[in-house]
């Protein structure tokens, strides 16, 4: 299997990186309004917002291996632009399960920059099951109302559009019966608190007090929405672990950096042996992380979920170890330093820490892996 990359590929890396280079962001910005209009119409101009979305749609037709060089780039700089939340998990929505006057409406201008998207699916109860869900949405003539209250909801503080989950049919655990819905962030009865996550990213709680929906902006059918939430929600996870990658690749290399400078008993502490095989431990770990993340780009757009959902929740397992293990090391390598609001170092472990536990943690995944029977078919 051939895993270089593609001429157009390679222009696409040497491009976004670039552009990360040049808009990284500092450890004094976290924790403030997120990256600004400049950052995010600067990359609306590079094209990456148009990436995904197939040309008749208004985009560049790019697919998963794309993506992952975007979002590892993303990870690598520290952006925390909603790159995730709106192209990744807005634009997949609307890619995979949007109407063809839905997509018309909506994608343009998410590639232009002019429109960001929430998915408000969290719920207080739910923990990581997507079909955990208690916001209602009932039915009142030609439209939807919806009451319920959601939390967590990556950039939803700042988005135009949100894709909310809500139960139309059955009870609160129940996989059918769930809808979703395009619901204007601005409409009467949504009510939005934003705040700061600890990586820096914007996060909203959102309740939703009689929003009235027009029936033509359900995604896809009524009661049966959870397919499509899964599929999407795999395919932000494929884009996670690239972004967890980036971060691991740029926090790998400033350690080894620090090693190399910082002095002790009159020598640089890199030349000390058994420093020098914990920092071998973390290539280790970051090289195993980036072949599971190829392996979840490659299964991202796989349409059976019997041999998309186990290969994602493997790989995602697999990136949240090597992510605890270089984390950990780079803050025992560097000492006290790693830890002080100033220094890079710590704002990457963050990140990595806040990636370990979006949409699952180590032991859920590994859980999915186990009740799949594992990733290799028995003889």
């Amino acid at each position: 299997m051939d895993f270089d990359l593609t001429e157009e590929q390679r222009l696409l890396k040497e491009s976004i990186d670039r552009f990360a280079a040049d808009n990284a962001r500092e450890p004094a910005q976290h924790g403030g309004a997120g990256d600004g209009a400049a950052l995010w119409n600067g990359l609306a101009e590079l094209g990456v917002l148009a990436l995904p979305f197939a040309e008749e749609d208004g985009g560049i037709g790019g697919g998963p291996v794309e993506t992952m060089i975007v979002m590892e780039a993303i990870g690598r700089a520290l952006i925390t632009a909603p790159y995730l939340s709106t192209v990744v998990l807005g634009g997949g929505f609307l890619r995979l399960g949007g109407t063809e006057a839905q997509r018309a409406e909506f994608i343009p201008q998410i590639a232009d920059g002019s429109l960001k998207v929430g998915f408000a699916q969290l719920e207080r109860q739910s923990r990581y099951d997507l079909y955990d869900v208690a916001t209602t949405a009932r039915r009142d003539g030609g439209d939807f109302v919806l009451d319920g209250r959601k939390g967590v909801v990556l950039g939803g503080d700042d988005a135009g559009l949100l894709v909310v989950t809500a139960r139309t049919a059955g009870g609160r655990r129940d996989q059918d019966g769930i809808t979703l819905f395009l619901v204007d962030a601005n409409a009467s009865g949504v009510s939005r608190h934003g705040m700061p996550a600890q990586d820096g990213t914007r996060v909203a709680e959102i309740a939703l007090d009689g929003v009235r929906v027009p029936a033509d902006r359900v995604l896809g059918e009524v009661d049966a929405g959870l397919p499509l939430a899964g599929r999407v929600v795999d395919v932000a996870l494929a884009a996670l672990c690239a972004d967890s990658l980036g971060a691991m690749e740029e926090l790998h290399r400033i350690t080894v950096d620090y090693l190399k400078q910082r002095q002790q008993f009159g020598v640089t502490i890199g030349s000390f042996q058994a420093l020098q095989h914990r920092a071998a431990d973390m290539l280790v770990a970051v090289e195993q992380a980036r072949s599971m993340a190829l392996y979840a780009a490659m299964m991202a757009e796989e349409p059976d979920v019997r041999e998309r959902r186990p290969a994602i929740a493997a790989a995602k397992a697999q990136v949240n170890r090597s992510s605890r293990l270089v984390g950990q090391e780079a803050v025992q390598l560097h000492g006290g330093i790693a830890m002080t609001w100033e220094y890079r170092a710590g704002h990457l472990f963050k990140r990595l820490t806040s990636n370990e536990l979006l949409f699952g943690d180590t032991d859920h995944h590994l859980r999915e892996v186990a009740e799949a029977g594992g990733l290799v078919e028995e003889i």
